[in-house]
């Protein structure tokens, strides 16, 4: 990540200055690596979402932060954690562990002050979700604030949790150089569609329920 955190901060704003957007309902949704974005702008740029939406990310970096700022050296330096099938393909799903993530970058949960849905697709190949998931409702809970968190939780589903009718791949071409790699984002066809189908009505109500109010 080539930004910083003054840039999310600056595209927040712009979003809250726009004439037809009433400022203070406005809200974000990330996937993947932008959880750890989406509960970084949150907790510790000074905007102050209405709520925030997660689907299969980590609590922190899963890459050395460069600078204060939030932004991030290349994604392979954490190798160490790397995984790979039978067939070579790449797993990352070690990188996202809680306990693998750099200290220095884990999110200050404990100040969100916003309503948070988590999703988790079960067979995520690509990050540790639950683990993640863990960690955010226990510390929301130890300080006091269980009421901001929802879960939802999909057994047989993979990384990728998209819109519905989205096509799921178990596994695409990550990069080509220096070498051809293929990793495994996970989910099986039939439980993975049915999460996106389920989770997505959801995410409105959800959306509905804090931005509509």
């Amino acid at each position: 990540v080539n930004v910083g955190d003054s840039y999310f901060k600056a595209a927040f704003q712009l979003l809250q200055d726009h004439p037809q957007v009433i400022s203070d309902r406005v809200g974000i949704i990330g996937l993947s690596f932008g959880c750890y974005v989406t509960l970084r702008i949150a907790t510790r740029t000074g905007v102050k979402p209405a709520c925030l939406v997660c689907i299969n990310g980590p609590v922190g970096s899963t890459v050395t932060l460069s600078d204060s700022e939030g932004r991030t050296e290349i994604f392979d330096s954490y190798q160490k954690y790397w995984t790979y099938d039978d067939q070579g393909y790449v797993i990352f799903k070690e990188v996202s562990l809680p306990a693998n993530l750099p200290p220095d970058s884990i999110v200050e949960l404990e100040k969100l002050d916003c309503p948070l849905m988590y999703i988790v697709g079960e067979d995520d190949l690509s990050a540790s979700s639950t683990e993640n998931a863990d960690m955010i409702e226990e510390t929301l809970r130890s300080a006091g604030k269980p009421h901001l968190f929802t879960r939802l939780s999909y057994p047989g589903a993979g990384h990728l949790i998209e819109p519905p009718y989205s096509p799921n791949a178990r596994a695409s071409l990550w990069s080509v150089k220096p070498k051809k790699l293929i990793t495994l984002w996970g989910g099986h066809p039939a439980p993975h569609a049915a999460a996106q189908e389920d989770a997505w009505e959801k995410v409105l109500n959800f959306l509905n329920a804090n931005l509509r109010r």
